[in-house]
C-alpha cells in the first residue's frame, strides 16, 4: 500500500512540477532544483513538445534556484543539529530559501542585463 503512495505522491509532484514550468518555465525550474526532479521534468516537457527556449528558461530557472535550496538545507541541518524540532527546522528552511530566493532576485535585477532572460 505505502508504494502505491509514494508512487502516487511522486507522480502528482512531478506532474505539477512538470505543468508549473510549461506556463511559467524559469519558477519551474527554481522548485525542481532537485536534480531527479529537475531531469523527470525536462524530460516530459521535451516529451510534451514545447520548445527549446521554454526548456533553457526553465533550466536557467534550476541554476537560479540551487543557491538558496542550499541555504534551505543548510538551516534544515543546522537546526536539526541543535535539536531544534523536524517542523520548526523544515520551516525555518522554508522560510530561509525563501528569503534567499528574495534576496538573489534583488541583487539579479541589478547586475543583470535585461535581455538575458
Amino acid at each position: 500500500m505505502m508504494v502505491w503512495i509514494k508512487l502516487i505522491t511522486s507522480a502528482l509532484i512531478i506532474a505539477f512540477v512538470t505543468e508549473l514550468a510549461r506556463r511559467f518555465p524559469l519558477y519551474g525550474g527554481i522548485i525542481a532544483a532537485l536534480p531527479l526532479i529537475s531531469l523527470l521534468s525536462i524530460f516530459w516537457l521535451t516529451v510534451q513538445g514545447e520548445t527549446v527556449n521554454q526548456i533553457q528558461t526553465f533550466t536557467i530557472g534550476v541554476i537560479i534556484g540551487l543557491p538558496a535550496t542550499i541555504v534551505m538545507l543548510l538551516a534544515v541541518y543546522i537546526m536539526l543539529k541543535n535539536s531544534f524540532p523536524f517542523i520548526v527546522a523544515l520551516l525555518v528552511g522554508v522560510i530561509s530559501w525563501g528569503l534567499c530566493l528574495g534576496i538573489q532576485k534583488i541583487i539579479f535585477d541589478i547586475f543583470t542585463p535585461r535581455n538575458l532572460l
